[in-house]
């Protein structure tokens, strides 16, 4: 009696030390953010074709209030999947969301498909929209920079912004001096014997000789600023991570090193092309075509 009375009780105790163990499968969550300066618009989509899309509510446009978001939705089962539209926010909710353990895919807004006929537009549709569409999969992620990568190409877009300037200069010098008859005797471009000439130009009138002087002086600060900033790429570029990159492509006739720094910050990692079909769309080097029928009509590079 007691051995038929102790069957039961081991038989119990093995079960209770080795419990079986469920796997908990979690469910997505997609969440769509439209991000502007002052505010995040957030909606909801559940998981499934038929899940449903809710709309979350407005927060401020901070890293504070949205980690409160975060922290509000963060379930056990449940996992979370941002998208947002790439805008002049830039990327700092991508690095923050994914230093957190989150999915989070940034996406063109040129990409974003448009239903034919819709007037509306508010920020609580866009949000619904992107998470409608991301739980579809209809959406492609852009590709994010590091940190280190962005910081050479914004040096890089300043230089390219202060070479925009100076040419704007140098066109509104242009234009005012041909307004006032002012033209210069030999071949038109800012050779050295042109500097001399406009450093001799002088007009009767006190205003317009300040005109003058003014528009002369922006000048020549822009291509000091010009100067400036392509020192600093040379200082700082030989301690970025694709410096070698860099001076490979110096090796091809005719490639100087703003030309290379400049193609390289902007292409950032080469090898996130599957093909070099891809990176000459990304460059526009792609002929465009529009054809149809016997008609065959091929253009210029995209």
């Amino acid at each position: 009696m007691v051995i038929v009375g102790c069957a039961p009780l081991m038989k119990a105790s093995h079960r209770a030390t080795h419990p079986r163990r469920q796997v908990m499968e979690k469910r997505s969550m997609f969440v769509g953010m439209d991000v502007h300066k002052e505010s995040i618009d957030i909606s909801l989509a559940e998981e499934g074709r038929d899940g449903a899309v809710r709309h979350y509510g407005g927060i401020a446009g901070d890293l504070e209030a949205l980690a409160k978001v975060v922290k509000a939705l963060r379930a056990p089962a449940r996992r979370l999947r941002f998208v947002y539209e790439a805008g002049p926010c830039g990327f700092g909710i991508h690095r923050y969301l994914t230093a957190q353990g989150e999915e989070c895919v940034v996406v063109n807004p040129s990409s974003m498909p448009k239903r034919s006929g819709d007037r509306i537009k508010t920020d609580r549709r866009d949000g619904d929209a992107l998470a409608r569409l991301h739980r579809a999969g209809e959406l492609t992620a852009i590709y994010i920079p590091t940190a280190d990568d962005e910081a050479l190409r914004d040096l890089v877009r300043a230089r390219e912004d202060a070479v925009g300037l100076s040419t704007q200069a140098k066109h509104r010098l242009k234009a005012f001096l041909l307004r006032q008859g002012r033209r210069y005797p030999g071949r038109a471009g800012w050779t050295q014997a042109y500097r001399r000439w406009l450093a001799d130009l002088s007009f009767p009138r006190a205003p317009q000789h300040i005109a003058l002087q003014e528009y002369r002086d922006t000048i020549d600060e822009t291509e000091q600023r010009v100067v400036r900033l392509t020192d600093q790429l040379r200082t700082h570029t030989p301690d970025w991570r694709w410096a070698p990159v860099v001076d490979a492509l110096q090796a091809l006739r005719g490639v100087s090193f703003v030309t290379a720094v400049g193609l390289v910050a902007e292409i950032g990692d080469i090898r996130r092309f599957d093909h070099p079909r891809h990176l000459m769309a990304f460059l526009g080097l792609v002929p465009s075509e529009y054809s149809s029928g016997p008609s065959v009509r091929r253009g210029g590079i995209t």
